[in-house]
């Protein structure tokens, strides 16, 4: 068989870190297979795809050693945060730009632009687009978009549907099935659900960074189930599971008062003069978890931007009884978490960016580090301590901007995607920690495209579609009594 990418007794350490990520870790890609690495939050997999394409260390330059690097000639790579990938300001001008580097001539461009935003889903009014005013999950689908006008041979797949709705999840999968039939395919996911089918071989690390098993799927999947549920790792059936042996917090403990924090009418969020989000008449109380359902691009995000005042705004909100255009500190009441972790982060390591709202309060010192180090033990964000944010996987970024957040308490607390990138062990972990904190009362209202998350832990659903809050809907869990502490 034709060895496509292969690395041999790898070496990598990231700068400032004091440890190997991988220490003599060996792995072969052959021409035609369908591979999904798969394995923990931080364990290195991202950077693993990337050392297997050779964009380190050609291209990133990050201190490494191997006795033997084989890349493909061809391929395409589709990140995980779609922003590290454009080159260009507009939509068309990012396709125009691959197609112009394998030489299509410029008369067929058009065509070929329109042909492969199409085969994406990403429709557009008009392709010449800023690419900074589309949704994360149409940045992902352009993102895709790109790499597939490159017709590669090889195609290294970084979570390419981590930001999607489950509608586009599905149907971006069914074109990667469809174009990747016949090429070499290396994915890195944790939505397992669309891919199994289509690929063939598993490659399984732990926590560590080392292989742990290496085969066909079934076996896998069959043989190192203990494995993957202790190492945190999704496996078919994992929710499940989680459902049946943890009984929802809420159900032992309800919050039952009733406060007041967010009344809205008449309230429209706009961008550039042009109305983005509009609602006629929304109230939050203290207490409540609110998720926010929507397709991708119908202004999720922007009512979120709007409520935080991020974007101007017109009509009537009120934060706790107060316009909140005058209230004077907003982070003492109110915390927003981006859907990109790495707008937020503004200090140069893991400890002092959990500390920083607190220290700019002015908190006494022993209470800062006893609250910093509660966090960093949830969020399993501990022996990153000393890094700088920008040196800690996707998900260990979502995590700390999660713990950053939330760090003060405040009563209302806005997420957008908070649990994308994450393994099983951390999802369940923060979605614990948010509950706690809704028992004692906060108000959380989080935009997700989980469906168990929408269906086991929101009290209500508020549904957005093409710019405007359609639904309001109230909703109950119900969980088997036996499994309720008293």
């Amino acid at each position: 068989m034709e060895r496509i990418a292969h690395v041999d007794k790898l070496r990598l350490k990231f700068p400032g870190d004091t440890s190997l990520i991988f220490k003599d870790l060996s792995s072969t890609i052959y021409k035609g297979e369908k591979v999904l690495l798969l394995g923990p939050s931080g364990c290195g997999k991202s950077t693993l795809l990337q050392v297997l394409s050779g964009l380190i260390p050609h291209s990133i330059e990050v201190p490494m050693k191997a006795e033997e690097l084989v890349s493909p000639p061809s391929f395409g790579y589709v990140f995980q945060d779609p922003d590290s990938q454009f080159c260009m300001p507009f939509v068309d001008e990012e396709i125009a730009f691959v197609l112009e580097n394998i030489n299509v001539p410029k008369q067929q461009m058009i065509d070929r632009i329109h042909h492969h935003l199409q085969q994406v889903g990403l429709h557009l009014p008009n392709i010449h687009t800023s690419i900074q005013t589309l949704s994360g999950g149409m940045k992902q689908r352009l993102a895709i978009a790109s790499v597939l006008a490159l017709k590669p041979d090889v195609l290294f797949l970084d979570e390419p549907t981590a930001m999607l709705d489950p509608k586009g999840t599905k149907e971006i999968w069914n074109v990667l099935k469809e174009v990747g039939q016949e090429k070499t395919v290396i994915i890195v996911e944790h939505k397992i659900d669309h891919v199994l089918e289509f690929i063939d071989r598993i490659i399984l690390f732990n926590e560590a960074g080392q292989i742990i098993a290496d085969g066909p799927k079934e076996i896998i999947l069959s043989t190192y189930q203990e494995e993957m549920r202790e190492q945190g790792i999704w496996f078919p059936g994992v929710w499940e599971e989680y459902l049946d042996t943890t009984p929802l917090l809420r159900l032992r403990t309800p919050f039952e008062k009733k406060e007041k924090i967010l009344d809205v009418q008449n309230f429209k969020g706009f961008r550039q003069k042009e109305e983005k989000i509009r609602v006629d008449q929304l109230q939050a109380y203290s207490g409540e978890w609110i998720v926010i359902k929507g397709e991708n691009g119908a202004g999720k995000s922007t009512l979120l931007h709007a409520f935080m005042q991020f974007i101007k705004t017109t009509g009537h909100c009120e934060l706790l009884g107060t316009a909140i255009k005058k209230v004077k500190k907003q982070s003492d009441f109110m915390t927003f978490v981006f859907q990109n972790p790495e707008f937020q982060f503004v200090t140069n390591s893991v400890y002092e960016e959990i500390a920083y709202t607190l220290k700019v309060d002015k908190k006494d010192s022993r209470e800062i580090e006893k609250k910093v180090e509660e966090l960093l033990e949830w969020f399993r964000l501990g022996d990153h301590r000393d890094k700088h944010p920008y040196q800690l996987s996707m998900g260990q970024k979502r995590r700390l901007s999660v713990a950053a957040s939330i760090v003060n308490e405040q009563k209302l607390i806005l997420l957008d995607e908070p649990t994308f990138g994450q393994d099983s062990k951390n999802t369940f972990a923060l979605l614990e920690w948010i509950e706690e904190l809704r028992l004692k009362g906060t108000t959380i209202i989080m935009i997700t495209h989980d469906e168990q998350i929408t269906n086991n832990f929101a009290t209500r659903i508020w549904t957005i579609e093409a710019g405007k809050v359609i639904s309001d809907e109230t909703q109950s869990i119900s969980i088997n009594p036996e499994l309720v502490s008293v």
